[in-house]
Parts: C-alpha cells; structure tokens; sequence
C-alpha cells in the first residue's frame, strides 16, 4: 500500500509556476517512472544528458525491474519525490515511457512539486505526470526527448532553445526532409486551416484517452492548444481514443489541434480500414477550430519539445508551432 491519496494543491493556488532554467553544469536527476530500461538505454541516457552538459544523478530505483515496470509504485513514487526533494538537483528527466507512470498519480505529492519547482522532461507514457503535474501542482512540463531518445541536432536545437537558453515569439518549424526525399511525404497536412493562441496541453493519446473520466484527466481545456501523439496505434483505435477524448471533455472550446506524427500505425491490409488523416479529418475536421497533422513530435527522431501549459501560437498555413513567451525563468 502506498498510504493516504493527495489532495490538489490547484484549488488553492491556481498561478502558474515556470521552473528556473538550466545551465551547463547543472546536474539532473535521472528516473525511470513507467516501464523497466535496459542497461544499454540507462547508458545511452547518460550519456545524452552528458553531452548537453549536465551531470546526471540516477534515481536509486531507477534501474530496477518488476515485470513490466522499473520498479513497485512505491519505489517509482520514492524516485520522483526524491528527484524534486533534492536541493543538488536542477531538473528531472525520465529514461523513457512504457508503462505505469499513471499509477502513481493518486499517491503524488503535488505540494512537494509545487514547492520545489523544477524542469520536468519526458513523453510518451510520461504524459500522465505531465498532465497531472501541470493541473494539480500547476508548474509547467516539459513534452520533449526521454533520456534514451536519439537526440539528433534538431531535436538538441530545440530543446536547448525551450530549457537553456530561451526567447520570447519562438518559431519552431518543421525539420528539412532527408537528402533526396520526396519533400511531399515530410510535409504538414492541413485538416482545418487557421491561426490560434492558446496555453499548451496534451501528450500521447493513448494516456489522454486513458486519463478521461479519472480525476485526472484534462480539465477546463477552453482556449487551449490540444497537442497529440501516438505509435503503433491503428486508425480505427486512433478513432476510439478520439471519441472519447471527444465526449469526455468540450473539444469544440480549445483553441487549436497540433498533431504530430502517428508512427508505426498503419491498418492491416487485409482488413477493410480508413487511414489515419481520414480518421483525422472526420473525427477533428468538423470542430471548427484549426487542426493540423505532422508537427514534429512523437516517436520520431527529430521532434521539438513543448511546454506543457505556456501561450503559444498555431499557425496552420506555416506548419508553425510559436511559443510565445519563455517557458523558464
């Protein structure tokens, strides 16, 4: 048992808290909130974290196992309430995402976080902490590269300039196709054209699905710029997920949609099926808000981070994600 469940801390303060940012040779705790890693991908992360310039300190529990977790939910939760406790530690980045970071929300102690606000780093299954985080706690996450990622020079670039070394009104574009590719396949499509302002929320779908109807899940998303992701989902799950995204919260309120890309989801061709940007189109196309897919983020190599919970602005005919103000301090 992991003892009495946390209250919100948001109904009490609802002001937004950005962390301070980092600089080069600040030391980062490294944790592993989901599924297990491998000594290979602990290594990897390390090293990545290295060559950005900061020191790392691993979580005890963070190369720990148990099934298809790193470690029991009272561990996991030890690791994460250790990595915001500790005064030597600037940020906090998780190893990867897997499985099992929802677990632990109920047991979060968002008054700690609150009170120790740092950069917090991860996607995929990590999207339960940042969504939780940034609504109970009300401090900004960071949606960007886990540990173990392939960190390319766009991925870097982006990630420096949101976390180390921020502006106002920053404009992040599309990566440039691979040399000799058909520029076409690397290029946005439009499902609703249209400019929007709004505060930055999602993460992967599967978790946002999955997080509807539970304490938890996305609240008050009037105004907002819904962002999503997924990988080796099919259209017609990608259809499910949506529909219940759909009448579990007002998405006709939000602001805007960015998509990113759906990897690895492709139907089965023995089976009759609608593609993904069919799916897209009828399940987002009719809200009357802009909607577009294939931003860069997701399982991808080049993918650009985002500040869970800072003003930015979608710009469909640019294929432009532009935040509008510094996501750190």
């Amino acid at each position: 048992m992991l003892g009495q469940r946390r209250r919100s801390t948001s109904r009490r303060n609802n002001s937004i808290i950005k962390p301070k940012r980092l600089s080069v040779g600040d030391t980062v705790g490294v944790i592993a909130p989901s599924s297990g890693v491998s000594q290979s991908d602990f290594d990897d992360a390390l090293q990545n974290l290295s060559e950005l310039g900061f020191k790392t300190r691993a979580g005890k529990y963070s190369r720990g196992s148990n099934g298809f977790l790193s470690g029991t939910d009272r561990e996991r939760l030890y690791d994460l309430h250790w990595a915001f406790r500790n005064p030597k530690l600037d940020a906090v980045w998780c190893v990867r995402g897997g499985y099992g970071a929802s677990r632990l929300l109920p047991y979060v102690n968002y008054n700690l976080i609150r009170k120790n606000p740092k950069i917090f780093v991860g996607y995929s299954d990590i999207t339960a902490l940042h969504i939780a985080i940034f609504q109970e706690a009300r401090l900004v996450t960071f949606h960007g590269p886990v540990g173990a990622s392939n960190f390319t020079e766009y991925t870097k670039k982006h990630l420096l300039n949101t976390l180390v070394n921020p502006v106002s009104n920053y404009e992040i574009n599309l990566p440039l196709p691979p040399e000799g590719a058909d520029p076409a396949l690397y290029k946005a499509k439009v499902i609703k054209s249209g400019r929007c302002r709004g505060r930055l929320v999602g993460g992967n779908l599967s978790l946002l699905s999955a997080m509807a109807g539970t304490p938890f899940g996305l609240k008050n998303v009037r105004g907002k710029i819904l962002f999503i992701e997924d990988v080796s989902e099919p259209p017609y799950r990608v259809d499910r997920m949506l529909t219940q995204l759909r009448q579990s919260v007002n998405m006709r309120s939000l602001a805007g949609i960015g998509v990113g890309v759906f990897t690895r989801g492709e139907p089965d061709p023995d089976k009759p099926s609608q593609s993904l940007l069919e799916v897209l189109k009828e399940r987002l196309g009719d809200l009357g808000i802009p909607v577009i897919y294939g931003l860069s983020f997701g399982h991808i190599r080049d993918q650009f981070t985002l500040p869970v919970g800072i003003r930015a602005e979608l710009d469909t005919s640019r294929s432009t994600m532009t935040l509008l103000e510094k996501a750190v301090v």
